[in-house]
């Protein structure tokens, strides 16, 4: 079967709530990705940032494997003998006291918001039902319909009401808007520190500080959305560590699987998490021996192979070549890290299509905005690489406007 095969097939009997670039893998490794028919290309999207590590990665395959061969699903009614060395392996990186393990990264989030709430009420004694969290505007934060009634992009939220309550909207970058929307009620602020979907969006100096301080200042808590910008997408273990603050919750997900698993979760210290008692939330596959098993090798490599350093160092190089690229189509270049947002003057659709006819995967975000995530161990004979096909496709492609 050839690539228009596979994609008949798919149309036929799959939900149409993607609108895929037409490229059928088949396999990968490191930094590069396989179609059908045995095209090479390089992939430039890292699966939204669950393949930091690269692809197949043979550590995290090796512990994949071994723990397969053992045990890979317990439930937690039950102990096992890997998930309490991630959360020892947590602890050491990030220094928070404690980590509630899920699945994915609309889990986690979704976790988050219980924990602010259930704080809110436990501990800064909220009247109940009247806890709100304040989010910024042109957030993702997932897909649920928790998540979606707290989104002003139509796309995600629309004809999926009635919506949850007990949420806030204040424009991202703006703190007087945030302080504007505190009340009594605030049980907690949550953002990404750089905004993807959005993307690439980093906030004003300072703005992520001024956060802290306002939590503080109104008890209230204060989340990181660490899922897609954290584990060295951004340069930095975490995007929040460029301003030097400590979030009182990180939700943390995507490259904490390395590509191979599903693993998620929120890292917050004891008087936060210790909220919980048992019963009181809970996943069947959250914290499983695989899943941990597959986070410890995750972030074993990310530290052994000092990956934020090489995605703080080869995102500055690939930067700085791609503004030597003129173009009248090129509106702005922003990002941090290996994390980097091509924002244009026209749609930007037809340049990702350009692109990969030129081996090089990447995809539009927000219509005119290119997102540019290659796996972190990419290197810079690779970025040149790309930068190549960068500049021919942008030599001959048309804007559609």
């Amino acid at each position: 079967m050839n690539s228009q095969d596979f994609i008949k097939i798919e149309n036929e009997f799959g939900a149409h709530n993607y609108h895929p670039i037409d490229v059928v893998i088949e396999k990968a490794e490191g930094v590069w990705v396989w179609d059908v028919e045995g095209k090479k290309y390089l992939d430039f999207l890292s699966a939204y940032s669950a393949v930091n590590q690269g692809h197949r990665h043979p550590k995290i395959y090796d512990a994949l494997v071994k723990q397969a061969g053992k045990v890979s699903l317990t439930s937690r009614a039950f102990r096992n003998d890997v998930l309490p060395l991630l959360y020892k392996k947590l602890n050491q990186m990030t220094g928070y006291e404690k980590f509630l393990p899920m699945n994915t990264g609309a889990e986690a989030v979704e976790t988050a918001i219980k924990t602010a709430r259930k704080w809110g009420y436990k501990v800064k004694g909220l009247k109940e039902n009247t806890a709100e969290i304040i989010v910024a505007t042109d957030n993702f934060h997932g897909r649920t319909t928790t998540v979606i009634s707290f989104s002003n992009d139509p796309d995600a939220y629309k004809n999926y009401g009635p919506y949850t309550p007990g949420f806030k909207l204040a424009k991202y970058g703006d703190i007087e808007d945030f302080k504007a929307n505190i009340t009594n009620n605030t049980a907690a602020i949550m953002i990404e520190p750089i905004q993807g979907e959005a993307g690439i969006i980093p906030p004003p100096a300072g703005f992520l500080k001024q956060i802290a301080e306002l939590c503080k200042e109104n008890n209230c808590l204060f989340i990181c959305d660490e899922i897609q910008s954290g584990l060295g997408r951004s340069g930095k273990l975490f995007a929040h560590y460029y301003e030097d603050v400590r979030p009182d919750v990180v939700i943390v997900g995507k490259a904490l699987g390395g590509g191979y698993y599903p693993v998620s979760g929120v890292l917050a210290d004891s008087a936060i998490l210790d909220v919980f008692e048992p019963g009181s939330h809970g996943s069947t596959f959250g914290g499983n021996p695989l899943a941990a098993a597959v986070a410890i090798a995750s972030l074993e490599v990310i530290e052994e192979e000092k990956l934020p350093e090489k995605s703080f160092e080869q995102g500055k190089y690939f930067v700085e070549k791609l503004n030597e690229i003129k173009s009248p189509l090129f509106k702005e270049v922003r990002g941090a890290g290996l994390w980097i947002g091509l924002e244009l003057t026209c749609t930007a659709r037809p340049f990702t299509e350009g692109l990969k006819n030129e081996g090089l995967l990447c995809k539009e975000t927000h219509v005119h905005t290119i997102r540019f995530a290659p796996p972190l161990i990419i290197t810079k004979e690779e970025i040149d690489w790309a930068i190549e096909k960068i500049k021919r496709v942008f030599d001959t492609v048309k804007p559609i406007d």
